[in-house]
């Protein structure tokens, strides 16, 4: 790690604001905790230090593209690209079932296919995409600008949605894939800053922070569109529904961008020693990729933690993706139980990852998320059990989701800060999201696989149980204190 003292800004250590370096107020106040490890964090002279107004400023990203994940992706996108997509293939566009075609590239695909097959082809160019933009950030001294590119770019794809009218499929998919690349690449970025915020003691509160902020900025802005959505639509008018949706999208572009300005004033550069001052980043960042990848052998006890991060985390997205066919198709809830649902899911995660962290603290991350395996277990067993056409139930069980689902993958980001080397922490949160994304198909896989044995959505959830035991037992057998001393740097007081 770098010191606040190895900065560009000297050894004063000024702040951002231009406030001077060595006072109270830049150290970690107000309920943060003091990072004050004797040993420090790993072979660096000390642990990393920021300010109040830095690690804001970071916390500010996840605010800024949650608008992303959560009205694009798990709200308007997926009908509207397939609507716009229906009306390419010559249907109606409030026909119910549609079985026209499309031609992207030549290549015949049907309508209902279309925006599926996107979701896989840019989980498949992230693969690519992310490993390089993590070795590039280890290798640059200008790591917020990495940040604010990729940002900007994704957030300019989504706003761009306001040109996707009428059957502009093709400009709608094309968007999409830079948006949703761009996001990955964003996160990838702006993770690399954590172990650079705070030493090992630091870290579960500022990443439980940072996403209790991103659920609470997601959901707010979510609940705006979906109110404006519900209040100015028109019963027999389904264009007026159409385009209420896509500048919903729209909005959400305009958000990441304009709350991505509040991290790129406050965050600092802490550039690694052997970060490039000049030569080229980018083939720099590949020759520095390609001799990570040679010795990651070198490290087999973080390889395990994300193994066990890859099972049991898509467990959990394959329980976000299929909640809500599950309570249309299974319990025949209306769409309006659906919509308060995942509000109260968004809101209570904000509280559950501050719940969650507040646990970390006292008993460590490693075990506070160990119990949230079990937790998501019971919470699987529970929805096995729900009563069809009861809303009740079901939102119990979403507030449940809720307050389990931001903590859990709160502390494993800040885990996996612990099991990574010095110096290549772009390139290991490249992977890190490789195993958040690169793996999602998983979970839906076995889903269907048992639906279609079975046709039970019921048995088809409970056929999910296994990500959890199995990434608990893979977690469980971890030596975490062993795996962080092995990564070169000095454990947490609490794992």
């Amino acid at each position: 790690m770098v010191s606040t003292a190895d900065a560009p800004d000297g050894a004063s250590g000024h702040s951002p604001d231009g406030a001077s370096g060595g006072t109270a107020a830049d150290e970690p106040t107000g309920g943060e905790p003091a990072g004050d490890e004797p040993a420090g964090d790993g072979p660096a002279a000390g642990p990393p230090r920021s300010t109040r107004r830095e690690r804001t400023g970071w916390y500010f990203y996840d605010w800024a593209n949650s608008a992303f994940s959560t009205t694009v992706v798990t709200v308007f996108l997926g009908p509207f690209l397939t609507t716009v997509t229906e009306r390419a293939a010559g249907c109606a566009i409030d026909a119910d079932d549609c079985t026209g075609t499309v031609h992207p590239l030549g290549i015949t695909v049907a309508a209902g296919s279309y925006f599926p097959y996107l979701v896989s082809l840019s989980v498949l160019l992230t693969v690519f995409v992310l490993p390089v933009m993590g070795a590039v950030a280890d290798r640059s001294r200008h790591k917020k600008r990495l940040l604010a590119g990729a940002a900007f770019t994704g957030a300019a794809a989504t706003a761009a949605f306001a040109l996707v009218t009428g059957d502009r499929y093709l400009l709608g998919g094309f968007l999409f894939l830079i948006a949703n690349v761009a996001f990955g690449a964003s996160v990838v970025v702006y993770n690399s800053f954590l172990p650079q915020l705070g030493g090992p003691d630091d870290r579960d509160a500022i990443s439980s922070r940072g996403w209790a902020l991103g659920y609470l900025g997601g959901g707010l802005l979510l609940a705006v569109n979906l109110v404006a959505v519900t209040l100015l639509s028109r019963s027999g008018d389904p264009q007026r529904t159409l385009d209420l949706a896509r500048w919903s999208i729209v909005s959400a572009g305009v958000w990441w961008a304009a709350f991505t300005l509040v991290p790129l004033r406050w965050l600092r550069e802490h550039p690694a020693p052997d970060a490039a001052a000049g030569g080229n980043v980018l083939t720099d960042g590949f020759r520095q990729l390609g001799g990570t990848l040679r010795g990651l052998k070198a490290y087999p006890l973080t390889l395990f933690f994300l193994l066990a991060y890859l099972v049991y985390n898509d467990g959990i997205q394959t329980v976000i993706a299929l909640a809500s066919q599950y309570g249309t198709k299974e319990l025949r809830l209306e769409q309006s139980t659906l919509i308060v649902t995942i509000l109260l899911v968004q809101f209570l995660a904000f509280g559950g990852s501050l719940l969650l962290g507040a646990l970390a603290r006292r008993i460590g991350a490693w075990k506070t998320v160990l119990f949230s395996l079990v937790l998501w277990t019971g919470v699987i067993l529970a929805a096995f059990r729900l009563p069809a056409e009861a809303p009740l139930p079901f939102m119990v069980l979403g507030a449940a989701i809720g307050l389990v689902l931001g903590g859990s993958q709160a502390l494993s980001r800040s885990l996996f800060s612990q099991l990574i080397p010095v110096g290549k922490e772009g390139e290991y949160y490249g992977f890190y999201e490789i195993s958040d994304k690169g793996t999602s198909w998983l979970g839906p896989l076995a889903f269907g696989l048992v639906f279609q044995l079975t046709n039970s959505y019921r048995v088809g959830l409970v056929s999910l149980l296994i990500f959890f035991v199995v990434g608990f037992v893979l977690l469980l057998a971890v030596p975490m204190r062993r795996a962080v001393i092995a990564a070169g740097n000095t454990p947490p007081r609490l794992l």
